[in-house]
C-alpha cells in the first residue's frame, strides 16, 4: 500500500509536469559545426547548432546553441529559438511588398512572386522561407555568405514588411 505522503507526492508532479507542445514548429538545423577549444589536458570538442523555426503560417525564430554533442546543442537551439518567436506580414503565399536588409556583410533582398513560382533562395534564405510558410518568393543574397548572417539579414528583411492594404487605410483616414 503506498502512503499518502508518496501519494500525494506523486498527484503534485503529474499537475507540474509540462503538456506536449500544442502548438508545433517546423525545425530547420541551418548549420552544425565541429568547435575545438585547446586546453591545458588537449582539445575539449563542442558542437554549435544554428537552427531556424517556424508555425509555417508567419511565425518565425532563430537561434544557436552550444553542447558536447550535437542532439544536445540542436535541443538548447530549438528552446531558445522559441523565445524569440515574431509574427511576419504575408500576403497569401509570398511577402507583400519587395525588401532589403543588412546584417553583418550580408545584404539579402526579398521580392514577392506569383503564385506557383516557388521558393528561388539559396541555403540560408531557403529555410527561412520553408518554417515561415512563403511558397513563393525570389531573393537573392549578397556580400558574405555566412549562414548566420544571411538568416539574420533574412528574418530582419521579414520582420520589417508591412501590411499594404492597412497602411493605406490609415493614409486616407489621416488625409480626409
Amino acid at each position: 500500500m503506498v502512503s499518502a505522503d508518496r501519494r500525494n507526492n506523486r498527484d503534485r508532479r503529474a499537475r507540474t509536469r509540462q503538456p506536449e507542445d500544442k502548438d508545433q514548429f517546423t525545425e530547420k538545423v541551418v548549420s552544425i559545426r565541429r568547435v575545438s577549444k585547446v586546453v591545458k589536458g588537449g582539445r575539449n570538442l563542442s558542437f554549435s547548432a544554428f537552427v531556424v523555426i517556424g508555425d509555417e503560417n508567419g511565425k518565425i525564430g532563430f537561434s544557436s546553441g552550444k553542447a558536447t554533442a550535437v542532439p544536445d546543442a540542436v535541443k538548447k537551439a530549438v528552446t531558445s529559438a522559441k523565445k524569440d518567436m515574431a509574427p511576419i506580414v504575408l500576403n497569401g503565399t509570398t511577402v507583400p511588398h519587395e525588401v532589403i536588409a543588412k546584417f553583418g556583410a550580408s545584404k539579402v533582398m526579398i521580392k514577392p512572386a506569383s503564385q506557383g513560382t516557388g521558393v528561388i533562395a539559396g541555403g540560408g534564405v531557403r529555410a527561412v522561407m520553408e518554417v515561415v510558410g512563403i511558397k513563393d518568393v525570389i531573393s537573392k543574397t549578397h556580400g558574405s555568405t555566412n549562414t548566420a548572417n544571411v538568416v539574420k539579414a533574412t528574418v530582419k528583411a521579414l520582420r520589417s514588411l508591412k501590411d499594404l492594404k492597412s497602411l493605406d487605410i490609415k493614409r486616407k483616414q489621416n488625409d480626409g
